[in-house]
């Protein structure tokens, strides 16, 4: 294990290895992603793929949501040193959160999507997972089609501008005490609050994340924290 380690120049590739990932059987490519350190470690040791997620900023293990593991059956590096291939035998027949076999599944000058998903393979997401990456999807929609799309191509301010207007009815419906329109609008508010998040490239994990951190710290003790 130590030997492969010490190949690779961690410096280089800013902590982040990019990996290319294979069905062993067949050597089609499923997907890329990338290890730090740890993960690869974790990788070795369990032989179970473990990556690390830039938009969550932490380790996760393939599967852990979708039960859609992937058994790692062997390693390679590249001439470099800075980027490995690995072959793995992928559970369920699903690497792509789209529920697809492969993350790439779209044509780049046709923009021609050749593979459909398998609905039963996204069932174990969160209703919040399943819209962030649905929204990641439209992030370079056409703004003409994608309301989405449309947020973000006019800009922060635009977006900014509909949050603090969906705040604002999210209040006017709890005082009127109309709890129909109050799932409503906490449901547009948390849509909209979603947009920033996905321009700046950070998963929900992250906010759960968060909120677990303060779990059995007092309101007071929290805000106290932040002074320091």
């Amino acid at each position: 294990m130590q030997n492969i380690l010490d190949k690779i120049d961690w410096q280089k590739v800013n902590g982040l290895l990019p990996v290319i990932v294979q069905e062993n059987s067949t050597n089609e490519v499923l997907m890329m992603a990338f290890m730090d350190e740890k993960a690869l470690e974790l990788t070795l040791k369990t032989k179970k793929a473990h990556y690390f997620s830039r938009t969550k900023q932490r380790i996760w293990e393939k599967g852990e949501s979708s039960g859609n593991y992937q058994i790692v059956k062997d390693l390679f590096i590249d001439c470099d040193n800075d980027t490995i291939l690995i072959k793995v035998e992928q559970m369920g027949g699903v690497a792509c959160h789209t529920g697809r076999k492969s993350c790439f599944f779209t044509k780049l000058e046709s923009d021609e999507v050749v593979s459909e998903p398998k609905e039963e393979a996204t069932k174990n997401y969160s209703v919040l997972d399943k819209l962030y990456h649905e929204l990641m999807e439209r992030k370079n929609a056409d703004p003409k089609t994608s309301y989405t799309a449309s947020l973000l191509h006019k800009g922060e301010n635009s977006y900014l501008k509909k949050i603090v207007e969906e705040a604002g009815e999210f209040c006017f419906a709890i005082k009127d005490d109309d709890k129909k329109e109050i799932v409503y609008e906490a449901a547009d508010l948390v849509y909209h609050c979603l947009i920033p998040l996905i321009d700046k490239n950070i998963h929900p994990d992250q906010i759960k994340d968060e909120l677990k951190r303060r779990f059995g710290m007092s309101g007071i003790e929290e805000k106290n924290s932040r002074n320091k």
